[in-house]
C-alpha cells in the first residue's frame, strides 16, 4: 500500500508572489483548504536541475484561492515568480493519514494499481493495471496474462472481492466482455 498520496500537480507560478497554480489530482479540490502543508516532490528529471532545498520538500500552506478548475497556493517562504518557477511540474504529496475519509467499499487507486485480479472461481487471470475516471462509474484497465487488456466497469455485478491487505481483486466477467479484448 502507498504511504502518500499525490493531491495536485504545480502547472506554472501564478503571479509576481510567489503563488503556484496547482492541477488537483483530488476528487474534492476544496481539501486544499484543510492542508497545512505538503510535500513537494520533484519528476527525476527535474532532480538534477533543482537544488537540494526544492526535492522532496515539505512545504507549509500559507493561503489557497481557486480559479477555474485550478487552485492557487501560497507557501510560507516562497515570496517570488523566480522561487515559485523551480517547483513546476512537481508533485504535491500527502501521507496516507492526511489522506480523505473512505466510505465502505471505496478505495484509493493507488492501492488498486498491481492487484492481482481472479475470476470467480480464485484463478488468477491478470493484473489491474490502470483505473478510468469516467464520472458514472470506474473502468479498471486489467493486463491479462495473455498480454490484452480487459476493460471491465467497477460496478458490484463485476467486482465481487476486494482485498487490498491480501493484494488481491476477485471479478465476475460479464459476457462479451472477454471477446472484446
Amino acid at each position: 500500500m502507498e504511504d502518500f498520496f499525490q493531491v495536485g500537480i504545480i502547472t506554472s507560478p501564478h503571479g509576481v508572489h510567489g503563488e503556484v497554480k496547482v492541477y488537483p489530482t483530488t476528487d474534492d479540490v476544496r481539501r486544499f483548504k484543510r492542508l497545512k502543508e505538503v510535500i513537494v516532490r520533484a519528476v527525476p528529471e527535474q532532480e538534477t536541475a533543482m537544488d537540494s532545498q526544492a526535492a522532496d520538500r515539505i512545504l507549509e500552506i500559507e493561503g489557497v484561492k481557486f480559479f477555474k478548475q485550478f487552485a492557487i497556493l501560497k507557501f510560507r517562504g516562497i515570496d517570488t515568480m523566480e522561487a515559485a518557477q523551480k517547483y513546476r511540474r512537481c508533485s504535491l504529496m500527502v501521507p496516507r493519514s492526511n489522506a480523505v475519509r473512505l466510505a465502505k467499499d471505496e478505495y484509493f487507486i493507488a492501492d488498486l494499481i498491481g492487484l492481482i485480479v481472479q475470476d470467480e472461481d480464485g484463478s488468477e487471470i491478470g493484473t489491474l493495471k490502470d483505473v478510468i475516471e469516467t464520472g458514472a462509474n470506474d473502468v479498471y484497465v486489467i493486463r491479462l496474462h495473455s498480454g490484452k487488456d480487459l476493460l471491465l466497469p467497477a460496478i458490484r455485478q463485476c467486482v465481487l472481492a476486494v482485498d487490498v491487505e491480501q493484494g488481491f481483486m476477485r471479478i465476475h466477467v460479464l459476457e462479451g466482455l472477454m471477446d472484446e479484448t
